[in-house]
């Protein structure tokens, strides 16, 4: 025909014959065309970046493959953190493999302009977040952009006072039934106890209860344990080819995960249902009065009814992704937060009585040894410890994000668009240009706490960030801090806390962990001590 004469004319030029009309070879020069342009556009962009970020110190690489991604142990890799901060205590360039660049901020100063970027400008980096998308979804965690902002501001009623007032109780039950397994464990002879074990199965038993008003469920326990301790979102970060998610699901932990992950959301969406069919059509602020003022109101009742401005509610993907969500995050990084605070106590016994002593003088003329919201402000000192441990062992040891414009830094030089920025809590807490003499604790005798109010004045509000910082804060940190506050506060008045002979090594994976568990000695106190 005609047109297809035309087309092997026009062709000709390029020397390919009229073999070229062949629709397959066509689609293939578009194919590589446009696999050439995106080569040489990265190329470029790389190039571009590559340049920007001379003016960022970098230390010696490991590895030409593997870039800076080749550290020695987990405990030996955070103590070349602290070396890092020392040497270069306004930040660092890395390399993830032989050509991704990480820019590490561990200075207040810096970290300032990279956490008040909104949600838009620096999203959270799928590199290392990405892993948990099969299980949270676009939860807060890891969503961007509007529907980050709509779910926020659609969230935050959820963590009003008057809702976090009735979780009190939750979180003394709870406590009560750890410590009753506690008590029965020390009376057998097993005063050794692996404390994160035991704690991360308390605070998903509470969270459950807030999160579902659902009591502890031994499968939905497992599945969410393997869930946090599957290697993809820990190991697999240094190992690049397992980032492609058809290569990590041949493996026997990639499967696992994709299982687990079904499980979860099977029964996730369950209470969902179930809980969808008992709220009324209508009338629904006289149905969350009469909640509240049963103090029966929980996570998933908030995240039914809640509206945005348009009058439209949160779909069940969603509503699935923010429960998964908090989940994750209420039940791991409490844990883990609580476990290191108490190893720190038990390092420390003078702060540990003094602690105790507060808490004693709190409860000392009431019958039932419980705490109420209100006698969370009066445990000035606990509160302070509880800092202190945050500052020396933060729960979540870094932040990343992947800005999507340039970022001008206070001393002239640029963060280029699309470079991850890793904002470094553990570095910032361990920075000494920040801290005075941050990697211990200081003597009781001597020195007052870093967070005595005397020392507070003049500190950036950036220095100290275990709940992050900026418009992208942790939206649960007074739920956090509220239920360390009771569980340590009931623990110190039944338990004296012991160090074990082997100091734990350090593991920081998404959380904060050790190798092997964290073990401490556990007294039970006698009555009269109590």
């Amino acid at each position: 025909p005609p047109e297809h004469r035309m087309l092997e004319l026009s062709l000709s030029w390029l020397g390919l014959g009229p073999v070229a009309a062949s629709p397959w070879l066509l689609l293939l020069l578009v194919r590589a065309s446009w696999l050439l342009a995106r080569v040489l556009t990265w190329t470029y962009t790389s190039y571009n970046n590559s340049r920007c970020l001379r003016c960022f110190p970098q230390p010696p690489i490991c590895n030409w493959f593997f870039g800076h991604l080749a550290p020695p142990s987990m405990e030996q890799g955070l103590s070349k953190v602290t070396q890092l901060v020392t040497n270069y205590p306004h930040g660092y360039l890395m390399c993830m493999g032989p050509i991704i660049p990480q820019v590490i901020f561990c200075h207040p100063d810096l970290i300032r302009i990279i956490a008040s970027a909104s949600a838009a400008i620096a999203p959270k980096d799928m590199v290392f977040y990405g892993f948990l998308k099969p299980w949270l979804g676009d939860g807060l965690l890891l969503s961007a952009g509007d529907k980050w902002s709509r779910h926020r501001r659609m969230l935050t009623p959820a963590f009003h006072f008057n809702i976090l007032k009735p979780y009190m109780k939750i979180f003394t039950k709870s406590s009560d039934i750890m410590h009753a397994k506690w008590q029965r464990l020390i009376k057998e002879g097993h005063t050794h106890l692996d404390l994160f074990e035991h704690i991360s199965l308390m605070t998903l038993d509470s969270l459950q209860k807030c999160i579902f008003s659902y009591d502890s469920n031994y499968i939905l326990n497992c599945c969410i344990f393997m869930l946090s301790s599957c290697r993809k979102p820990s190991d697999y970060i240094t190992q690049i080819f397992l980032h492609m998610d058809f290569l990590y699901y041949l493996t026997p932990d990639g499967w696992c995960f994709h299982r687990v992950c079904c499980l979860v959301h099977y029964f996730t969406d369950a209470i969902i249902q179930e809980r969808r069919c008992t709220l009324p059509k209508e009338d629904t602020d006289d149905f969350l009065k009469e909640k509240e003022k049963t103090n029966t109101l929980d996570f998933i009742d908030v995240l039914l009814l809640t509206k945005d401005e348009d009058g439209k509610g949160l779909s069940e993907k969603d509503i699935r992704a923010e429960a998964d969500t908090f989940m994750f995050e209420g039940h791991d990084n409490t844990a883990s937060g609580l476990s290191w605070v108490l190893y720190n106590l038990a390092k420390h016994p003078e702060y540990q009585e003094r602690c105790r002593q507060e808490v004693q003088e709190l409860l000392k003329d009431r019958e039932s040894k419980q705490i109420e919201w209100d006698d969370l402000a009066q445990l000035p000192f606990l509160t302070m410890f509880i800092k202190e441990s945050l500052q020396l062992h933060p729960s979540v040891t870094v932040i990343s994000r992947c800005c999507t414009q340039d970022i001008m830094l206070p001393d002239g030089r640029v963060s280029p668009k699309g470079v991850i920025c890793l904002i470094s809590i553990f570095g910032t807490h361990h920075n000494p240009s920040v801290w005075p003499d941050p990697e211990v604790m200081p003597p009781p005798l001597y020195d007052p706490l870093h967070f005595e109010p005397a020392n507070i004045k003049g500190r950036s509000p950036m220095a100290f960030i275990p709940f992050s910082v900026g418009p992208r804060n942790c939206i649960r940190q007074t739920f956090a801090m509220s239920e360390m506050k009771v569980v340590l506060a009931l623990t110190l008045l039944r338990f004296r806390v012991l160090p074990d002979e082997e100091e734990p090594r350090r593991k920081p994976v998404l959380i904060l962990r050790t190798e092997g568990g964290l073990w401490l000695r556990m007294e039970l106190l006698s009555t009269e001590q109590q």
